[in-house]
Order: C-alpha cells, then sequence, then structure tokens
C-alpha cells in the first residue's frame, strides 16, 4: 500500500467536497443557520455515507435504454470496449481504454457519480476502486470494515441491478432471423436494440471539435480561401441533430445533459454524386478544357515541373523518373477518356455528337462517341480508317508541352515524345490496349496511320 497514494487520493475527495460546499454556502448569508447543516453535511465521513446509500440510485452505463423512449423501464448495460468482440465495423469496441462511461436514474444522485469521476494522476477514483487499489481503500476511511463496505457500494454502481434482464413496452424489439426457416420461430432471435451511449459520446466530441476546434478553423479557412496548408481539413457533411429529454436532458443521462441533449446522426443517404465533367456541349476538346481539371492532373504536373527544373542529368534514372511522371498523365487521359465514352452516351444517347451542340473536334468525336459508329455510316468511315489516334497523341503533345512552356524551352522533339508515349503505351489498362480492343471489336485495321486524316 502506498502512503502517497492514500494522501493523494484524500486530498483529491476534500478538495472535491470542500468546492461543493463553497458553491452553496456562497448562496448563503454568512450568518444563515443553513449553513452550519452545510458544513456537517459535508464532512467526509457524513457525506461518504450518505453517497454509499445514494449511489444504488443511479447506474454507471455504455448501453441504455431510456434515449430509445424516456418512458422505457428495463436493463442497461455496462460493457467496456475491451468486453466487447472485434469485429470491421465501427463500433463501441473501437473506442479502446479511455472511453467515457455514463450514468442513467435519478439526477438527484449524480453528484455521487461526479465523485467517482475524481481525477487521481490519471485515473477515476471509480477506476481505481475497481480496481482493488488499497491505498483509495484506505483512503475512504481509517476504519477498513467502513471503506469496504463504501467500495461494495461504489463499484455496484457498474453492476447491473438485476440478474433478470429485461426490456420494456416502450422500448424497440426486432426478430432477428438466424436460422433458414422464415417460418420456425426457433429459427428468430428476439433483439432488444440498446443506445450505445458512449459511443455516441465520442462522435459528439469529435464533430465537435471538427466543427469548433481551433485547428480544423485554420484549415477550413485556408480552403476557403485557397491558401496552402499543411494540416487536414475534416467535415462531417449533412448534420443532424436528435435532441434528449427535452428541457431536462439530465432525465435521460449525465452525458446527454453534458451535451445538452444534443446527439448527433451521420448522414445516411446514398451519396448525390457530382460529375467532375460538365455536358458535353459547347467543348471544343476535352483534352484543353477539361484534362487538366481532374484530380491528381494539376499536382502530377507541378511535380514534373519541378523535377525538371533541378535541371537532372541524362541519364537512365532521369529518363525513367520522366516517363513515370508521364505516364500517370496518360492514365489520366485514358481514365478520363473511358469515363466519358460510358457516362455521355448513357446521358445523351449512343449518338450524342451527332448533336449540332456538339462542338468537339472530329477526332474527339470519334475516341468519345464509338457507338455512334454502329448506326452513323459516315462516322464509321471515319472510326474505320484509324487516323483520329494519332491526331489524339497529336492533341496531347501539345496540351503537355502547353503545360510546360514558360518554365521549360520545349518544343517539336518534346512533343513527337509525348506523342509516342500515349500512343504506345502498352500498359494493361493503357491507351493502345484500350485501342487494340475496340479494333477487334469493330474489325478495324489494327494499324495506327501517322497521317491526321479528315473529319466530319
Amino acid at each position: 500500500m502506498s502512503t502517497g497514494q492514500t494522501r493523494s487520493v484524500r486530498s483529491a475527495i476534500h478538495t472535491f467536497l470542500h468546492d461543493r460546499l463553497q458553491d452553496k454556502i456562497d448562496k448563503l448569508a454568512d450568518d444563515d443557520p443553513k449553513c452550519f447543516d452545510l458544513k456537517e453535511q459535508f464532512q467526509p465521513a457524513v457525506w461518504l455515507e450518505d453517497a454509499a446509500r445514494r449511489v444504488k440510485q443511479i447506474q454507471a452505463v455504455t448501453h441504455s435504454l431510456k434515449p430509445i423512449h424516456p418512458d422505457a423501464r428495463g436493463t442497461n448495460l455496462y460493457k467496456p470496449p475491451a468486453q466487447l468482440p472485434e469485429h470491421a465495423l465501427v463500433g463501441s469496441h473501437s473506442l479502446g481504454e479511455k472511453f467515457a462511461s455514463d450514468v442513467v436514474g435519478n439526477a438527484a444522485a449524480l453528484d455521487v457519480y461526479k465523485f467517482l469521476k475524481i481525477d487521481v494522476d490519471g485515473e477515476s477514483l471509480l477506476e481505481l476502486l475497481l480496481n482493488g487499489d488499497d491505498a483509495t481503500l484506505h483512503a475512504l476511511s481509517d476504519d477498513l470494515t467502513k471503506a469496504r463496505s463504501w467500495r461494495d457500494a461504489f463499484i455496484s454502481l457498474t453492476q447491473e441491478r438485476s440478474a433478470n434482464v429485461s426490456s420494456h413496452p416502450r422500448a424497440k424489439q426486432l426478430y432477428w432471423m438466424v436460422g433458414s426457416d422464415a417460418s420456425a420461430n426457433e429459427d428468430y432471435h428476439l433483439l432488444a436494440p440498446l443506445y450505445a451511449t458512449s459511443l455516441a459520446h465520442a462522435v459528439y466530441q469529435d464533430v465537435q471539435d471538427v466543427r469548433f476546434g481551433e485547428a480544423n478553423k485554420e484549415a477550413r479557412s485556408a480552403r476557403r480561401e485557397s491558401k496552402g496548408h499543411e494540416g487536414v481539413f475534416r467535415d462531417y457533411p449533412q448534420l443532424a441533430v436528435q435532441k434528449l429529454g427535452g428541457t431536462k436532458p439530465q432525465n435521460i443521462s449525465q452525458l446527454n445533459s453534458e451535451r445538452g441533449g444534443n446527439n448527433y446522426l451521420l448522414a445516411s443517404l446514398p451519396p448525390s454524386w457530382r460529375s467532375r465533367v460538365r455536358e458535353p456541349w459547347g467543348i471544343c476538346s476535352v483534352i484543353d478544357e477539361v484534362l487538366l481539371h481532374r484530380d491528381g492532373v494539376k499536382p502530377g504536373i507541378k511535380a514534373f515541373l519541378d523535377f525538371l527544373l533541378t535541371d537532372p542529368p541524362a541519364n537512365a534514372d532521369t529518363r525513367n523518373r520522366v516517363d513515370g511522371y508521364v505516364a500517370a498523365l496518360i492514365d489520366e487521359l485514358v481514365l478520363m477518356g473511358a469515363e466519358l465514352q460510358s457516362d455521355w452516351a448513357q446521358a445523351y444517347g449512343a449518338t450524342w455528337s451527332a448533336d449540332t451542340r456538339c462542338k468537339l473536334v472530329s477526332a474527339e468525336q470519334l475516341w468519345l462517341n464509338p457507338q455512334r459508329a454502329e448506326k452513323d455510316a459516315d462516322f464509321n468511315t471515319l472510326w474505320q480508317a484509324m487516323d483520329w489516334p494519332a491526331q489524339i497523341g497529336h492533341r496531347f503533345g501539345n496540351w503537355l508541352n502547353g503545360q510546360l512552356a514558360g518554365k521549360l524551352p520545349v518544343g517539336e522533339a518534346e512533343h513527337r515524345q509525348w506523342k509516342k508515349e500515349l500512343l504506345l503505351d502498352e500498359s494493361e489498362d493503357g491507351w493502345a490496349q484500350a485501342l487494340h480492343d475496340a479494333r477487334t471489336a469493330n474489325a478495324a485495321p489494327h494499324t495506327i496511320p501517322s497521317r491526321k486524316g479528315t473529319a466530319p
């Protein structure tokens, strides 16, 4: 037993009682006779005896029934995360050792719970008592028989108050099928869901930090002003707030009272996808007008430029680095083409490029609207001629030179290199493989002509 620990715990208890007594006396006149009575009530032995009696009116919980319905009466559970089974989904088991236990019961006895939450060197008084700490036991009273009686009463806070688990007509219940015969009663379990109050409190604290914490406020400001920021911006879109307990949130639980009755609900909705690419009308070239706005393209070009501006030596390592940067941009081009082929055909029909609103250059029409070749003979003739892939390569070379121009001396030699890398991209999902599959499907020539050709 540590005498120092006993003194620390006893000091923390005395400070707690002194502060609570002072709060009450400050509201009274100095000569009020109630002052004497209060001082007597807050003598440690007197207050602890009363607290040990009143602790039976409350119960520590991690999973509570009252949030399901305020008039529900039934079993609450105290199940620390370590006692819960592990699984891949986020749940109460994810909270670890530092979790906030809640308390339910008579709101008038919540001061007992606050007493048991007294912090002593990083551990609560309740945790010390649950762990059987002898020094804490001696801090309660020099009379060990009385100290053990109080300890047993206090730690009963975390124990089920009845051996019979029960629900209530106003609590939610559902039948969960565990067998294979839907008509057999024994193939169902009757579940009575409880509110994961410790998890709800952890979510609330995290959301509050995201909404009002200084670090995220700085990140939000940088994002709004398009400024650089080393931190990470976090957001919870489409939050809902569920108020529990009305004007008396303490009637639901202690943690609910600390939150002012506010409980955050995360959006449980299918995502509302917004296309990163606008409709095809009015665009003259997706390479010139759309590619740069895809995620990863601007950072990729910046990294490429930064590398080239270091004036790297002309060796194999440099060539491999350059090939890697260009390959990443080609991947974005190929992905963009595949997405637009599918999305625009689905949204605007198989012959969308024949619409008078379409202003795309002919080579890009042939590239992005192959479905039209099945219905338009003239378009199919041009598609089959296979002039357009070389034109796409030419346009890609121009585009990449344009991104580097002004910072680096680029010209025809670089243009030929970028074009060649696109047309000969033979990666599994690359440009050449995609063209090979399309030519095979449409019985087109497998040779890509180097001439530019004409278009509709």
